[in-house]
């Protein structure tokens, strides 16, 4: 018995609100699998044949009418110097979001509250892309105020890491909204590959999950840990997560995104509060 294996090629991908589609018709090609042994056959269903792609998913998939880059930083606080930790933040980074020298905004500053404790997290956004990253390094660099605080950071620090952003096309640009507020960062460590499928989805998705506006920023690594993902939504309090996130189940095609996405959620962080409300 001949056994087929449909394999869709898509050309030319073009992008739209509700995701990417091929801009030519689609080329099916068929293969025959009766003359093969049975070890070949068996393989051939594990492995799957990669498609040269003419441009990066930053292209594709990243607004293009702004250059907008994002920095995302994951500090860990000693127990005991978080509350000291917080004040030098308050007293040293609103004003370098508010000095128009340095091409950046600080998008919002947290305290993870369900999630890793005693856990910073602090997002930025550089208006120019990496030039603007590079001017800003550069000048904070020079920045008496500024290399005080990295010293005495340091003092407090048990470990931390960052990453470097682009936004989803399909997404708000993050912006102050009235509070108080919860936060929900939840990370996605994606398959290799699998990126454009994802935007797909969540192109779709997003629409049916804007209904109480909680959705604030959707981004995808560029530089750190590749392949990830990152959602921040916004909520009153927690029942109101819960009473939102209960009814997108309501909606049509919710159930698809959350059967072919959900499996690859990495963590869920909860945040006590943003600077920026």
């Amino acid at each position: 018995m001949a056994i087929r294996v449909l394999q869709t090629v898509g050309r030319g991908l073009k992008q739209t609100r509700s995701g990417l589609h091929a801009s030519s018709p689609v080329n099916v090609a068929l293969r025959s699998l009766s003359n093969v042994g049975d070890e070949s056959w068996f393989k051939s269903l594990f492995v799957r044949k990669v498609i040269p792609r003419k441009d990066a998913h930053s292209h594709l998939l990243a607004k293009k009418e702004d250059n907008n880059l994002y920095k995302i930083q994951f500090h860990n606080v000693k127990p005991e110097c978080l509350d000291a930790y917080n004040e030098l933040c308050e007293d040293v980074l609103p004003s370098i979001h508010t000095d128009p020298e340095y091409p950046c905004e600080l998008v919002g500053t947290w305290n993870t509250w369900y999630g890793e404790q005693d856990q910073a997290v602090h997002l930025w956004r550089y208006r120019g892309g990496y030039p603007a990253l590079t001017e800003v390094m550069n000048k904070l660099r020079q920045n008496k105020k500024f290399m005080e605080y990295r010293n005495e950071r340091g003092k407090m620090l048990l470990s931390r890491r960052n990453q470097l952003l682009l936004e989803f096309s399909f997404w708000n640009e993050p912006v102050p909204r009235p509070g108080p507020n919860i936060y929900e960062l939840r990370s996605y460590q994606l398959r290799p590959g699998t990126m454009i499928e994802w935007g797909n989805y969540w192109a779709r998705a997003i629409e049916i999950r804007q209904q109480n506006q909680e959705a604030v920023g959707g981004f995808f690594s560029q530089i750190g840990s590749l392949y990830t993902v990152h959602h921040l939504w916004a909520y009153k309090d927690l029942q109101s997560r819960e009473n939102t996130r209960n009814a997108a189940w309501q909606r049509d095609g919710w159930d698809e995104v959350v059967y072919y996405t959900g499996l690859q959620i990495l963590e869920s962080l909860l945040f006590s509060t943003w600077s920026l409300e």
